[in-house]
């Protein structure tokens, strides 16, 4: 076979104006690494051209290597070891070197300008961790000094499993002159011989993740691809400091709460009997920000949609939960823990993301809704957006999209229970973020509300959010995300409806001031408690509220149970004295009628009292009660007989019990309904330090408890942990008496200076959501040697 051998110019196939168009490899076209005097090929016959290479890689049965030893196809080399770098090569004299890598350093150190200007020094790993929208700085040293006339050098980012230039997953970052700021780009700022400073510039909109570094560098004589080196991985999270990213938020002291506060406070309970307990997100613990991309990853969800909040948060409002996904977290409303940790027994997020982790995506066991939303404040947190983890008190579960709370009964008044599919839960705890949100019309912006808890199915999957708290407010259904479904959780009227003779129903009744009360989270700088139940709803009974319930149920299913309301003159409420009944106490309750009319009315009350799940679900009825009571007019009350609070065998996980109340007036028909939600206060475990507070140092604390039943606890687990102080333990402790009181002390080491919070909780089948936390004030170990080198200087 013949070949016509032609002149060929040999140069990179990559042409300089498609930077990014092309894979960053060289192919053997052309002769990259080689310049040989300006000779051309019909001066050597023995030299073989670019054709015949190209050909003998396509067929190389037709076209056999030849015998010269000199050809070469290209270089394509890694980041060189500096001692082989003896300033010798093959080339001859007077030919110019490949510029070569052969180090990069990132200043990655937690203490370094690029970590501590990007708000990442908390985080306890030695990665590269920076936001975007952020300008960074790298050092590379090279094979010999860079020539800005010569020399080309660019940056190459891949994130993903298929990175891709149109997809913003595979960047190629130039190196320009001067820093314009509003794209990828990079500029030499500093020279010293082989080393060159890069101040690089990321985009605000930059997917966020793990990206693989590589550099590559272009000259005369060739081009050079740097091997990828984990060790130079670069972690982007998002720039809650920087305006043009979509999670800005203006102010320090909020970015201080919900992105750099690993400790929080989570309310549970009732509206009238408000419970807390501490939280350790522990976003920056090592390995937690490996674990939160872990769960990106898992989810399968492209990379190139990592860049939008909007996206995020919805893959792990999905991703926390696992009914369709194999998510974190399996949740458990059943009272039966034992294939797992109980969900009252976790008092972090740490132990739970990194058995998840660890375990290769097998859902952990098992959680509730304040342990899902735990997990989600911490997961925000660790990737840079504005998070904090929210309780509503007395919330609705919509199953039907009416957003109303429906109560179905029967001819006599008692609920048709296979129809009662809504409920209203005691508590139901969820989290915000905080994020703009272009794809919402403008005012949307804001604090959105997002849900890991499975409860209802948002475009096939278990998740919900974001929904704007503006678009929730002012009743908004219409718009996205899942606004509805939080509407009714806050906002929802309750509405009786009695089954008819035929088969129909009609409304009864309705409660328009029972859902969505104190809604909670922890204060920006302080442990109190902050209500921002104004940020949900309008002021409770206001024009507003009215037209903003209204409005969303005109986009609901029972849009016509809006009809004008009939003429009452007899109320009810039930009221509770202090902060209502501990566990193996009694309790009193009072029921009060009103009649504001000027006659008397007699009204048959039936009253019931039943152990409830947190979440509104019945469990047991075990009181029953109907009484005829008659409300002299403009006033009138009545205390009900005292109840015995404490039931042996049916109190479960919150000790939460519901008082419903259904009446009828004798004089005009009229009905009257009301639920009261309560429950029975758990003992605080008192934790007592031990011992000075210094790092590296041991010390202990002794935790002490009192059984407040009339019943030995049997197989008694307490949980410690706590950030710097000491990792997530657990301590088989066994039974405990009757009214028994025992204490146990536990050592050891702290790692981490500064106020630090120990958590502790105990569990066991009898008793739950017991926990207390203890304040320990650690010194750093120099700072203990210097006090103590006073004090024995101090003269007498």
């Amino acid at each position: 076979m013949c070949f016509l051998r032609m002149p060929v110019e040999t140069r990179s196939i990559r042409d300089r104006s498609a930077v990014g168009r092309f894979p960053s490899v060289t192919l053997g076209f052309g002769d990259d690494t080689e310049d040989e005097n300006e000779k051309t090929e019909e001066d050597d016959v023995k030299k073989e051209n670019a054709c015949c290479r190209w050909l003998r890689k396509v067929c190389p049965c037709c076209c056999p290597q030849p015998n010269d030893s000199d050809l070469t196809d290209t270089v394509v080399t890694g980041i060189d070891d500096p001692d082989k770098d003896d300033g010798t090569n093959d080339e001859k004299p007077g030919t110019e070197l490949l510029l070569k890598v052969q180090s990069i350093d990132l200043m990655k150190s937690k203490s370094g300008v690029n970590r501590m200007e990007h708000h990442t020094n908390l985080y306890q790993s030695d990665n590269f961790i920076i936001r975007r929208g952020q300008n960074f700085q790298m050092w590379i040293t090279l094979s010999r000094p860079f020539d800005p006339s010569t020399d080309e050098l660019h940056l190459d980012l891949k994130t993903g499993s298929l990175p891709a230039v149109s997809k913003g997953t595979h960047v190629i970052v130039p190196l320009v002159q001067e820093l314009q700021g509003d794209r990828w780009e990079a500029a030499v700022v500093k020279q010293d011989d082989k080393r060159i400073k890069l101040s690089v510039n990321s985009l605000p909109t930059a997917v966020i993740g793990r990206y693989q570094l590589t550099v590559e560098t272009n000259g005369a004589n060739g081009q050079v691809v740097s091997t990828h080196d984990p060790a130079n991985d670069i972690y982007m999270l998002f720039n809650p400091w920087c305006e043009d990213d979509s999670v800005f938020m203006d102010s320090e002291e909020e970015r201080q709460e919900y992105v750099l506060n690993d400790i929080g406070r989570i309310y549970y309970g009732t509206q009238d009997q408000i419970g807390v307990r501490t939280w350790n997100y522990g976003q920056f613990d090592d390995g937690i920000l490996a674990a939160c991309l872990f769960v990106l990853e898992k989810s399968g969800t492209p990379a190139s949609g990592w860049g939008d909040p909007v996206s995020v948060v919805r893959i792990i409002s999905a991703m926390i939960n696992s009914p369709d996904d194999r998510g974190v977290l399996e949740g458990n409303w059943s009272g039966d823990y034992s294939l797992g940790t109980a969900p009252t027994m976790w008092s972090g997020s740490v132990e739970i993301l990194n058995e998840y982790q660890k375990n290769n995506g097998t859902p952990v066991k098992y959680g509730q809704c304040w342990v899902f939303a735990g997990v989600f404040t911490s997961v925000l947190r660790c990737l840079g957006i504005p998070g904090r983890t929210v309780t509503n008190f007395s919330s609705a579960h919509d199953t039907d999209v009416s957003l109303t709370t429906d109560v179905y009964l029967d001819e006599n008044l008692e609920p048709i229970e296979h129809l009662n599919a809504d409920s209203i839960w005691n508590f139901h705890v969820w989290s915000d973020c905080w994020m703009a949100r272009p794809d919402l019309p403008p005012g949307n912006g804001g604090w959105q509300a997002v849900d890991a808890t499975p409860q209802e199915t948002s475009q096939g999957s278990f998740r919900c959010g974001p929904a704007s708290l503006t678009a929730v407010r002012n009743g908004q259904v219409f718009l996205k995300h899942d606004c509805p479904f939080v509407f009714a959780e806050v906002n929802s009227d309750k509405i009786y409806w009695q089954r008819n003779v035929d088969g129909t129903f009609s409304q009864i009744y309705s409660e328009k001031k029972v859902v969505g009360h104190l809604i909670s989270t922890k204060a920006v700088g302080s442990d109190e408690r902050n209500d921002i139940t104004h940020l949900y709803k309008h002021p409770e009974g206001s024009a507003e509220e009215r037209i903003a319930v209204e409005t969303a149920c005109s986009y609901g299913s029972k849009a016509e149970a809006y009809s004008s309301p009939t003429a009452e003159d007899i109320s009810v409420e039930v009221l509770m004295d202090g902060e209502g009944p501990q566990m193996g106490g009694d309790a009193e309750l009072t029921i009060v009628l009103r009649n504001s009319s000027s006659e008397k009315r007699n009204v048959t009350l039936h009253s019931r009292v039943s152990v409830m799940y947190y979440t509104g679900v019945h469990k047991s009825m075990v009181r029953k009660d109907e009484t005829d009571v008659e409300v002299l007019p403009n006033e009138g009350r009545w205390t009900l007989p005292t109840l015995i609070l404490y039931y042996k065998n049916q109190l479960i996980d919150q000790a939460a019990l519901m008082l419903t109340l259904l009446g009828r007036v004798k004089e005009t028909q009229q009905v009257l309904a009301t639920q009261f939600s309560f429950r029975l206060r758990t003992p605080n475990l008192i934790i007592k330090p031990i011992g000075k507070a210094v790092v590296g140092e041991k010390m202990a604390v002794e935790i002490s408890f009192t059984n407040p039943l009339p019943q030995v606890l049997k197989a008694v687990v307490f949980h410690v942990e706590g950030l710097g102080l000491l990792p997530a333990r657990k301590i088989s402790y066994g039974d405990i008496g009757s009214h028994a009181s025992v204490s146990l002390t536990e050592h050891f080491v702290p790692t981490l200076p500064g106020l630090r919070k120990l958590l502790a909780s105990l569990d066991c089948k009898q008793l739950t959501q017991v926990h207390g936390v203890s304040n320990i004030n650690v010194e750093d170990k120099s700072n203990a040697a210097y006090g103590s080198m006073n004090e024995k200087n101090v003269p007498f």
